[in-house]
C-alpha cells in the first residue's frame, strides 16, 4: 500500500540486493507508517491492525501522525513484558495447533527444539516441496543435491528423486506434520509415462529444461504428491493463481517476495480432472484447494467440491480473507457445496499478533451470514449454532487430521 502511494521501500527499511543504505531507525519507519495509516481505511489490513492495537496490545489511542510516538512507546513497553512473550501469547490466543510451512529439505531443528522442551504448545511443520519441482530454475540442481543429502540417498534417476521425497514426507510426519502445501501458477495435473518423466528429469539434471518442460514436470509431480498422500495420509493443499514477483524493478533491487505477487485467472475443471479422476474418489485422500480467482467459486470450485469426496474448499485466501471476501465466498459456494465441503478457516498470516484478529473477523462474518439465513427461515437457530462451531473450529480440525 505504501509503495503504491510513492513511498520508496528504502524508507521502510527494506534491504536491497546491493547493500545500499536504507532507513534503519525504527522510530522513523514507524512515524512514516503512522503518517500514512489513513491509506489503509476499508482494507482488511486496517481491520486486523486496529484489532491488534486495541484487543491484543491494549492501545486505546488512534494511530496517526500526532500519536505515533506515544503509541510506539506504549507498544514497546507491552512487548517487553513477560506476558507478551511468544509462548505466553500462544496460550492467551488459545491456539490449539500452529503450522509452519517448511521446505522439503528443511532440517526442522526448531520443531525438534520445541518438542524436546518443557512447553506443551503444539507447533507442527507442513511439507512444501515447490522448489524441487522447478526443473528449469537455475538453482534446481542444487536443491536436488541438498535433497539427496538430507534424505541420505543417491539421486540419479527420477525413481530415486521420488523415493527421496517419500523419505522426507516420512521425516515431516515424524515431527507431527499432517499436510503438504503446493503453490502453482496453474493447477494443471497430468500423469506422464515413466520414460517421459525420466527424460524431463534428465533434462533438468543437465540444465537443459525449459518452462514447458517444467510445466509438465510440475503437473506430474502434483499427481505424485496425491499418490503419496493416499499412502502416508498427509492432507494435500494447492494454492494456485499467483504470478510471483510481477514487478521486475522491485524484484531486481530488493529480491523476491516484496509485494509484487499478482493474481491471474485460474481454471480448475479441466486442470484438476486428471488428478480428481484418479484420486478424487479415494476415501484416504483429502485435497484442499484455495483460489485467488473469485470468479471460479460458483462456476468450478463449489461444483467440484460438491461432487468429489476427496476435495474440500479452502477458505478465502490472501486478497480475499476480508469482510466482503469471506461473505462473497459463502454466497457463491454454499448453495452448491454446502458448509461441510469446506475446510473451515485457517489463516495464513506471517504476523503472529494478527492470528486472533483474522479468526475473529472470519467468525463474525460467518455468524452474520448464518444470521441472514436464520432471519429468512432457511436455517433454524439450533442448526445455525451447530454450523458456526463447525466453521470456526471443527472443520479445520477434522480436515487437517488434528485430533
Amino acid at each position: 500500500m505504501l509503495y503504491s502511494q510513492g513511498i520508496p521501500l528504502e524508507r521502510l527499511g527494506i534491504p536491497t540486493r546491493d547493500g545500499a543504505e536504507v532507513e534503519s531507525d525504527p522510530r522513523r519507519i514507524w512515524q512514516l507508517f503512522a503518517d500514512h495509516y489513513h491509506l489503509f481505511v476499508g482494507t482488511p489490513t486496517r481491520a486486523w491492525m486496529d484489532y491488534v492495537f486495541c484487543e491484543v496490545l491494549g492501545v486505546r489511542e488512534q494511530l496517526n501522525t500526532e500519536s505515533a510516538g506515544r503509541v510506539y512507546q506504549e507498544i514497546a513497553a507491552r512487548l517487553d513484558a513477560d506476558d507478551f512473550r511468544p509462548r505466553a501469547l500462544f496460550d492467551r490466543f488459545n491456539v490449539e495447533v500452529l503450522t509452519t510451512t517448511d521446505a522439503a529439505t528443511d532440517s526442522l531443528e526448531h520443531h525438534r527444539a520445541i518438542r524436546d522442551s518443557d512447553w506443551d504448545g503444539r507447533v507442527i511443520p507442513c511439507f512444501r516441496p515447490d522448489a524441487l519441482f522447478k526443473i528449469a530454475h537455475p538453482t534446481w540442481r542444487d536443491a536436488v543435491q541438498l535433497l539427496a543429502e538430507v534424505a541420505d540417498t543417491d539421486i540419479v534417476h527420477f525413481r530415486d528423486f521420488a523415493r527421496a521425497l517419500e523419505l522426507r514426507r516420512e521425516f515431516f510426519k515424524s515431527h507431527g506434520a499432517t499436510s503438504t502445501d503446493h503453490a502453482t501458477v496453474t493447477p494443471y495435473t497430468e500423469r506422464l509415462e515413466s520414460g517421459e518423466v525420466e527424460l524431463l528429469f534428465r533434462r533438468g539434471i543437465h540444465g537443459e529444461a525449459d518452462q514447458d518442460d517444467q510445466a509438465r514436470f510440475e503437473a506430474h509431480m502434483l499427481m505424485e504428491m496425491a499418490r503419496m498422500s493416499i499412502e502416508d495420509g498427509l492432507v494435500m493443499q494447492i494454492h494456485p493463481g499467483s504470478l510471483r514477483d510481477h514487478n521486475d524493478v522491485v524484484e531486481e533491487r530488493f529480491g523476491p517476495d516484496c509485494g509484487g505477487d499478482i493474481p491471474v485467472a485460474t481454471e480448475y475443471t479441466r486442470n484438476l480432472r486428471h488428478l480428481l479422476n484418479r484420486y478424487g474418489n479415494n476415501p484416504r485422500f483429502t485435497l484442499v484447494v484455495f483460489t485467488l480467482d473469485e470468479s471460479t467459486y460458483s462456476r468450478e470450485l463449489a461444483p467440484l467440491a460438491g461432487h468429489y469426496p476427496a476435495m474440500k474448499l479452502g477458505p478465502p485466501w490472501w486478497f480475499h480473507d476480508s469482510v466482503e471476501g469471506i461473505m462473497r465466498y459463502r454466497q457463491h459456494t454454499t448453495e452448491t457445496a454446502g458448509f461441510y465441503n469446506t475446510a473451515g478457516f485457517n489463516d495464513d498470516t506471517r504476523a503472529f499478533l494478527s492470528i486472533p484478529a483474522r479468526h475473529d473477523l472470519s467468525r463474525r462474518v460467518d455468524a452474520n451470514y448464518l444470521g441472514r439465513l436464520v432471519a429468512r427461515h432457511q436455517v433454524d437457530m439450533h442448526e445455525a449454532l451447530r454450523v458456526i462451531r463447525a466453521l470456526s473450529y471443527e472443520l479445520a480440525r477434522d480436515t487437517y487430521n488434528l485430533t
